[in-house]
């Protein structure tokens, strides 16, 4: 049983239950001041503490997504896969295979926010596992399809992506079932309102439990080439998905949203479209991110820092849209980083800045589900349809 499936909740909480109910049987048998019953019953307060604390830690790690699979909970040090030296089931395929299936991420315990129905009418929802050469990272994905991709009459046809980013520390699977993005996309494809388009949805937590905000940090994992570079092209490898950055566009919500529009305004030439909510805009230093990401870098740090980019370097050719609601933590960074986004766009009209802003609501699914459906057909407008298309056989 995979570490995030609800199967193995379940079981682990029927033995707990078995255990405590074992241990009021057992006990009164267990009386005697002898060896043998002292250590028996030291058995089974052991065996029912390890189970309730493992239903605990298991529950934990469902809700927030410190660890995908048993490969990220047993890697040693936690440290990202380093593909010259990877071994195991998720070392670099044989024949450069960047992206094949997996049961990883708990699609199996998510039914009722899925699309039901055959994928010619409802699209599907793949989880796969991506390598990334450029990187040395490893990392498991879902990637909606819509239902054209199925039709013969776009057997042909590439369709324009988006790259979806799950806040930190939750799992690629909040995007299914928190955010219920493949469920909102298929609603807005159905009613014309969203362009067939190819959802790939990741989590930002890409060496966990550590939160890399997306960037290559100094001697250690390389997030922000996994992102811009590896993702991308092993898409691409897999997938009939358009190659110019004109019809990519990336978005997410918390650090996802951060992610977003940093790697749009990094890599433009990857990204054009970007969306944020309730994103930040600088790096934090905080315990999640060891105190100091950059490790005394401070070019590093303020080439991550999107109000210093704005001030200090070229307009980047990019559609930014910015998320966000007045109650929310991050409204007066929100509201600064767009006018000076604006003052800048004015000038440069190759950066164009829009915002969506509620009247309420907070740092929660409940908000980013308001707001999801406007963020996804703003993103559908700006991503340009693949011009391209797959060669015939």
């Amino acid at each position: 049983m995979e570490l995030t499936s609800r199967t193995l909740v379940y079981t682990l909480a029927a033995v707990a239950a078995a255990a405590l109910l074992g241990t009021l049987w057992l006990w009164p048998r267990l009386a005697r001041q002898r060896p043998l019953p002292v250590l028996g019953r030291l058995g089974l307060l052991a065996v029912t503490q390890l189970a309730v604390l493992g239903v605990l830690l298991l529950s934990v790690n469902d809700a927030y997504g410190f660890y995908s699979s048993w490969n990220d909970l047993l890697r040693p040090g936690g440290a990202p896969l380093a593909l010259a030296a990877a071994k195991g089931p998720d070392a670099a395929p044989a024949g450069g295979q960047l992206v094949r299936p997996t049961t990883e991420g708990g699609l199996e315990g998510v039914k009722d926010v899925l699309p039901a129905g055959p994928p010619e009418e409802v699209g599907r929802v793949d989880s796969v596992r991506i390598t990334g050469p450029a990187s040395g990272l490893s990392d498991q994905v879902f990637v909606y399809l819509p239902p054209e991709y199925f039709n013969p009459r776009y057997a042909r046809e590439r369709f324009p992506v988006l790259l979806a980013l799950a806040g930190y520390p939750g799992p690629s699977l909040h995007l299914v079932e928190g955010l219920r993005l493949p469920q909102t996309a298929a609603e807005l494809q159905r009613t014309g309102q969203l362009a067939p388009t190819v959802i790939v949805m990741a989590r930002p937590t890409v060496a966990p439990p550590r939160n890399t905000e997306c960037v290559d940090v100094p001697g250690g994992p390389k997030a922000e080439t996994w992102f811009a570079q590896d993702v991308p092209a092993a898409v691409r490898s897999a997938y009939r998905v358009g190659r110019s950055a004109d019809s990519w566009g990336v978005f997410g919500y918390s650090t996802g949203g951060s992610c977003a529009l940093r790697l749009a305004m990094r890599h433009p030439g990857t990204f054009r479209t970007a969306a944020g909510m309730h994103a930040d805009y600088t790096v934090p230093n905080d315990r999640w991110t060891d105190g100091d990401l950059f490790r005394g870098d401070k070019d590093a740090a303020q080439q991550s820092d999107l109000n210093w980019r704005l001030k200090h370097l070229p307009a980047p050719r990019a559609d930014l849209l910015l998320v966000s609601t007045r109650a929310e933590d991050d409204y007066a960074a929100t509201e600064q980083f767009l006018a000076e986004a604006r003052q800048v766009s004015a000038a440069h009209p190759e950066l164009e800045v829009d915002s969506i802003v509620l009247p309420d609501g907070g740092h929660s699914f409940e908000s980013w589900r308001r707001e999801l459906p406007a963020t996804l057909e703003w993103l559908g407008d700006h991503l340009a349809p693949p011009p391209d298309r797959e060669p015939r056989p």
